[in-house]
């Protein structure tokens, strides 16, 4: 319910937006609002976490992952998220979220969401570990592929990220 108007938005504006291939990056843009002000009068920790829902939601529903993960009843799990914070984001400051899938494992997606000021500045970077579940338990990322007509190679994780997931 945090970002309930900002979701809602989000959604009824999703058809006007080109859909995406698999391997795709979702840009979206936002302001600061106060409500997502801490006391140090810049945006919250917290809600950089927040906003990064919306960047996966935009991500599923401009592929083709969106309409399995309805077909199917499948639920997006996020296992583990590292955050990396570099610059303040402050009231009313625009901002654009980048989200994009890096690569995957048997189970596991992992996914790039990056934080970009005015010029490009990067703000805050985030990777997230995530798998689907359906009715009987987690689906295999080759099954998620499938769904989304990707046939093409595993991207090569970020030493980094992969040394991270195996911690």
């Amino acid at each position: 319910m945090v970002l309930f108007f900002r979701t809602l938005w989000k959604a009824l504006t999703l058809w006007r937006r080109a859909p995406l291939e698999p391997l795709g990056a979702s840009v979206l843009r936002f302001r600061v609002w106060p409500n997502d002000l801490d006391v140090n009068v810049h945006m919250n920790n917290g809600r950089f976490l927040s906003v990064m829902d919306l960047g996966r939601f935009d991500l599923s529903f401009r592929t083709k992952l969106g309409r399995a993960m309805l077909r199917n009843r499948w639920k997006p799990l996020v296992g583990a998220i590292t955050m990396r914070y570099r610059r303040s984001l402050d009231p009313f400051e625009r901002y654009e979220l980048h989200t994009r899938l890096l690569g995957w494992d048997e189970k596991w997606v992992f996914l790039e969401q990056r934080f970009l000021k005015r010029g490009g500045e990067l703000a805050a970077e985030g990777v997230v570990k995530a798998l689907f579940r359906g009715k009987h338990g987690n689906i295999p990322v080759a099954q998620v592929l499938e769904q989304m007509d990707y046939e093409g190679p595993r991207p090569d994780l970020p030493d980094a990220v992969r040394r991270w997931a195996e911690g």
